[in-house]
């Protein structure tokens, strides 16, 4: 490596100090990623002057106290810049030059692409095209309730820009008229394999942008008073979201690399990171102080409130769904409870919450990407976000819940219209992966109540629970099973009925508890609205698996594609219904 280096703390933001700064950057990129033998430092490199001006001249946030509430928030979407990221935190002073060399090795905090381990990310990122989004619900979040002047950055990469989820995020930005939302485009031309789809067509991002409603500025991403200028409007920005369309080259300061292909993802081998270094002019340790932001206070705090569960008489016919929109409604009385939902809030009942309280209730329409985007995106902001739609639809979304436990984020979605029970509206509408599905996220907790009252209880306790819950509703009413009071702690589960003449155990969720009838020891049926695969019976056979003499157990579920009909027809046609339970529980015991 080069060994030139200078060392100096500035406090000036001018021009000479920025370009500086810049090349920092890139030099500090090629470090970080040529010691660990692995990286991102070209995409790195492109953007550098864009974040330099940033952090210097327009960025506020004390880098001393990352949970100040006026900080602004910078996500990289482009997550695979993590060198430049960590190039930065060396430059603001929070890590050493020491710490930044250990960049992806085991232990370091430094990983590959960035994660909350971090105190300056908010999310992890790196799967492309859920920066964006997440920033608009951060956004969101401080527009529409925090009603703080902080500024919330995104800087996207071009490859990106093919992900539909990028679209939907500038949808809902330029909707909600968030000016205090940035995104900046890092047009460098080239990704991993060759040229992007639109290369350096800035006209095209141009147009797109703007027909989603947000104002697009068109820049050179190395020339330092574009960037000053561009980043100054977006910052005083008062009726749109901006988004900074930069046209950069990859590689920029390297003269062998510079806009040349298959150099995506590779480090640069020792001796041609010694040429880059000399080239860029060698080791820098400047400093950047920063602006700090105003001191201020979110205008809605966390209230600990006594909520009155709905309470349902035993017998009647409530629907889980509708328990659901009850007692989401019951939590609302907690100021930082927020529910968003994805146009379907009449069937989910979430408009129960929506009518009570509007200002914290946000339509994310038929964008399901979105809709747990700016769930997450409010958890960063420490808000108690539950989102809901057809529990189906969740699979469009499922890489932003996967991507949603990596950044510890602590979010609560709510599915219904579960299983064949739904009926005539056939296997579209039909989630029979759900379970398998949430039950896979990383520390989640899939909560399926077979009754209204264990279902508003299981809502309540989701506000406070940690992580990534889900709860499984149902479309029919059915009748409520357990007396109001009844508690249900999560991770538990429930005892409908027994006799001591009982031979067979009967286990179910759901729809199908009203199906089965009867419970013993040592012999069980599984039954469930699901496809076999990861739902309730492979829940009930893990947990058994360490036993050294495990019952027999008969597992039923969907096994066939169904199609439309009556919920009664399509349990039976399953082989989910009382007359196949009873069946196979008297094969089981071999009545």
């Amino acid at each position: 490596m080069a060994k030139s280096s200078v060392s100096e703390v500035h406090t000036t933001q001018g021009l000479d100090f920025i370009r500086e700064l810049g090349q920092q950057l890139r030099v500090d990129s090629i470090r970080a990623s040529t010691a660990a033998g692995s990286g991102h430092p070209t995409s790195s490199m492109s953007a550098a002057d864009l974040m330099a001006v940033l952090i210097t001249r327009y960025f506020h946030y004390d880098w001393n106290d990352p949970t100040q509430p006026n900080n602004d928030h910078l996500i990289f979407s482009k997550g695979h810049a993590s060198p430049l990221l960590y190039s930065i935190f060396k430059a603001v002073g929070v890590v050493s030059d020491d710490e930044l060399l250990t960049f992806r090795k085991f232990g370091s905090r430094l990983e590959g692409h960035p994660t909350p381990i971090l105190p300056w990310v908010d999310v992890a990122t790196g799967s492309l095209g859920q920066g964006l989004p997440i920033a608009v619900g951060v956004a969101l979040a401080g527009r529409k309730l925090d009603q703080l002047p902080y500024h919330v950055w995104t800087l996207t990469g071009d490859s990106e820009l093919a992900e539909g989820s990028i679209w939907e995020g500038l949808d809902k930005a330029g909707y909600y008229g968030l000016s205090n939302f940035t995104a900046i485009f890092d047009i460098n031309r080239l990704g991993q394999r060759g040229p992007t789809e639109y290369e350096w067509e800035t006209d095209v991002y141009r147009d797109r942008v703007q027909a989603f409603g947000c104002r697009a500025i068109v820049i050179d991403g190395h020339d330092l008073e574009q960037i000053d200028q561009a980043l100054g409007q977006a910052r005083e920005a008062t009726a749109k979201p901006t988004v900074v369309i930069a046209r950069t080259i990859k590689g920029k300061g390297f003269s062998e690399i510079e806009n040349k292909d298959n150099w995506h993802g590779k480090a640069l081998p020792t001796d041609m990171a010694e040429r880059a270094i000399t080239e860029l002019g060698g080791v820098r340790h400047l400093r950047v102080d920063g602006l700090k932001p105003e001191p201020g206070e979110p205008a809605i705090k966390d209230a600990r409130v006594e909520i009155t569960v709905p309470t349902y008489k035993k017998g009647d016919k409530v629907a889980t769904r509708k328990a659901y929109g009850d007692a989401l409604k019951a939590l609302g009385s907690r100021p930082r409870v927020v529910a968003m939902d994805g146009e379907v809030s009449n069937s989910t009942f979430a408009e129960e919450f929506a009518r009570a309280y509007p200002d914290r209730y946000f339509e994310i329409f038929i964008a399901e990407q979105q809709l747990v985007a700016t769930a997450v995106g409010m958890s960063v902001r420490h808000y108690i976000p539950f989102a809901s739609t057809f529990a189906a639809f969740f699979s469009r979304a499922y890489d932003f819940i996967r991507m949603a436990a990596i950044s510890q984020a602590n979010i609560r979605l709510s599915g219904s219209h579960a299983g064949v029970e739904i009926g005539e509206d056939g296997p579209s509408q039909m989630a029979l992966e759900d379970l398998a599905m949430m039950r896979a996220i990383h520390g989640s907790t899939v909560l399926y109540p077979s009754d209204a009252t264990s279902a508003a209880s299981l809502v309540v306790a989701m506000a406070d629970h940690p992580g990534i819950s889900y709860l499984r509703t149902t479309r029919g009413a059915y009748p409520v099973l357990y007396d109001a009071g009844t508690r249900f702690p999560i991770g538990g589960s429930k005892l409908v009925r027994s006799d001591p003449n009982d031979r067979v155990v009967l286990v179910g969720a759901g729809v199908t508890v009203q199906e089965a009838a009867a419970l013993t020891r040592g012999r069980l049926v599984v039954v469930e609205d699901h496809y076999p695969e990861g739902g309730v019976g492979a829940a009930v056979m893990e947990a058994l698996a360490s036993d050294m003499d495990p019952p027999r157990i008969v597992h039923l579920a969907v096994r066939g594609l169904p199609g439309s009909g009556k919920p009664a027809e399509l349990m039976d046609k399953a082989e989910i219904s009382a007359r196949h339970i009873v069946a196979a529980a008297r094969r089981l015991y071999g009545i």
